[in-house]
């Protein structure tokens, strides 16, 4: 029996399978553990999944996550897994990987995320051969969550929409301007809260301005990642909630670059759950 996992800045998702069989299916809070220390990664893992799987027998845990690229930072989540089941088999490895394998599987091709972070990569079949760095939500990470949150609420404050926008936004988000910029300057994981206004973008897209910003901002994400993997040879598959949900503009943008997307999943669990099965 093993367990995977598909973990997101802001939530992850464990699935217990059984011989290609789901069993059960838990989702917990993000484990990116350049925002997150083992421990706290460890007593979540305690309190949220253990209890769910307490009367299974875990032979591995393949783990693909947010922040998982690098070997001191996935100890940390290794770490805290470890802490809590006795699994013979623990890896970890980036959400990118997991996604690469989730929708392509032993196929060539470009492959993207657009969650509460975005990141891409061309895969060979086997390995991420080029990746292009996301750099976060500050330098760089286009098209995601939080920089569509980061980019509405810069625009919304500097009444670049109309009056109605604004009234309903604020009424949305339930706080003052200076508690806004409190949440963003000076409170942990402004990239959670800045993609906690991805609802609010996707329910007003028919508004101009705001299909204009969503648009560009995936057209810059194509520019800056994707045409960098020699993209009018490769199909591109994309995973990620702001994928899902933004599917219709994203595929919009990539009509005007002859970009050709093959799948938009929001999620990869079911292309992993169909690898690891084999």
């Amino acid at each position: 029996m093993i367990l995977l996992a598909d973990g997101g800045s802001t939530k992850v998702d464990w699935c217990l399978v059984d011989r290609g069989v789901l069993k059960k299916r838990i989702v917990t809070k993000g484990a990116n553990p350049f925002f997150r220390t083992t421990e706290d990664i460890s007593a979540d893992i305690s309190r949220s999944l253990v209890p769910e799987l307490k009367n299974y027998k875990i032979d591995a845990v393949y783990f693909y996550g947010a922040g998982c690229a690098f070997p001191e930072k996935n100890e940390i989540v290794r770490t805290a897994i470890a802490r809590n089941f006795d699994a013979p088999k623990i890896e970890i490895g980036s959400d990118l990987f997991g996604a690469a394998v989730g929708l392509c599987g032993n196929k060539k091709g470009i492959v993207c995320i657009l969650g509460t972070g975005s990141n891409s990569c061309f895969y060979d079949g086997e390995k991420i051969v080029k990746n292009i760095s996301p750099l976060g939500f500050i330098l760089g990470d286009e098209g995601s969550g939080a920089v569509l949150g980061k980019l509405f609420i810069g625009s919304c404050l500097k009444n670049q929409f109309s009056n109605r926008i604004k009234e309903e936004f604020l009424k949305f988000i339930d706080l003052s301007v200076p508690q806004i910029l409190d949440k963003v300057y000076k409170q942990p994981m402004p990239n959670r809260f800045l993609a906690s206004i991805a609802p609010f973008i996707k329910d007003n897209i028919q508004d101009n301005s705001i299909h204009e910003l969503v648009y560009n901002a995936f057209a810059d994400f194509f520019r800056k990642n994707v045409m960098q993997y020699d993209s009018p040879n490769h199909s591109v598959s994309f995973t990620g909630s702001v994928a899902y949900h933004f599917k219709d503009v994203l595929c919009e943008v990539a009509s005007g670059l002859n970009i050709k997307i093959l799948a938009i999943e929001q999620s990869p669990m079911k292309g992993l759950i169909h690898y690891y099965s084999k």
